[in-house]
């Protein structure tokens, strides 16, 4: 472990911007988030890593020698490379892991990756927050919140994806509980009350409920109307286009109210985002 902390990176890996494709992220880059000593900068970067790899290496860092051949096997078996398969497997072989420690060593472990260097680990960490059946929602919610607080991009979109089958499932509790979240000074914050709730949202499954009734989630919606951050207003134009593919009457009304109601700039770029699909289909 010490001799990891003391890995010293060049300004200019540190500062790079990220290849545009993979094959041209350089050897010296790969090779860091390889083993953790390194955050991925974009979304190339974040779906060229090698998960099985960078998890022998942490489990190594870990001391976990005996553990790593149980774990890795399983996985390979699975033969799983897509992104959104390969976390949750990983996630649910480390809660397996936790059942069969000490607590206190269980909880080394989840804080070394849950505070870990490496983006790519943290989202293991989130997903094993949202994959733990002993926990409630307001427990699974609680437990997430720091990552959907975290600097990295991936791992925000993992902490809303990790729960979102348990908010699917306690649909008007965790509406209520996110109710504080939309206030929150921290628009990464917001912004994940927001998309966890999101009717259609990408690579996540959908939620039946609001595509038929979105309205359940109006009054949440109704706090971040005219948020000043572009990465809330983002979420709150996309939750609306979500809802105008099953009830098109209702985003317009919606969007017709808002616009009466709170005549800004920033009220006018979500209105903007969440009629897009109903603009487009009405020139077809």
């Amino acid at each position: 472990m010490d001799q990891e902390k003391t890995v010293i990176i060049s300004d200019v890996i540190l500062q790079r911007k990220g290849a545009r494709k993979a094959a041209d992220i350089p050897k010296a880059v790969i090779q860091l988030l390889q083993r953790g000593e390194l955050q991925t900068v974009n979304l190339t970067e974040w779906l060229a890593i090698d998960h099985l790899k960078l998890l022998r290496h942490i489990l190594c860092t870990l001391e976990l020698h005996k553990e790593s051949d149980e774990m890795l096997s399983g996985l390979e078996r699975l033969n799983q490379k897509k992104i959104m398969s390969i976390i949750p497997a990983i996630a649910r072989k480390w809660l397996s892991l936790l059942d069969h420690v000490p607590e206190k060593e269980g909880f080394r472990i989840f804080h070394a990756l849950a505070d870990h260097r490496s983006d790519s680990v943290r989202c293991w960490a989130a997903y094993m927050i949202g994959l733990d059946e002993r926990l409630t929602v307001m427990q699974k919610l609680t437990g997430i919140r720091p990552f959907a607080a975290d600097s990295h991009f991936g791992v925000r979109e993992m902490a809303w994806m990790a729960v979102r089958e348990s908010i699917s499932n306690e649909l008007l509790q965790a509406i209520d509980i996110l109710h504080e979240w939309v206030r929150d000074e921290d628009s990464n914050i917001r912004r994940f009350a927001v998309e966890s709730l999101r009717p259609q949202g990408v690579w996540a499954k959908h939620l039946s409920v609001l595509k038929e009734q979105p309205q359940l989630a109006l009054s949440l919606l109704e706090e971040v109307k005219s948020d000043p951050v572009k990465y809330v207003q983002d979420s709150v134009g996309n939750w609306l286009n979500d809802a105008g593919k099953t009830n098109p009457d209702w985003v317009r009304r919606i969007c017709d109210a808002w616009l009466e109601a709170s005549d800004t700039k920033e009220t006018k770029r979500i209105v903007a985002r969440a009629t897009r699909s109903l603009l487009r289909k009405s020139k077809e």
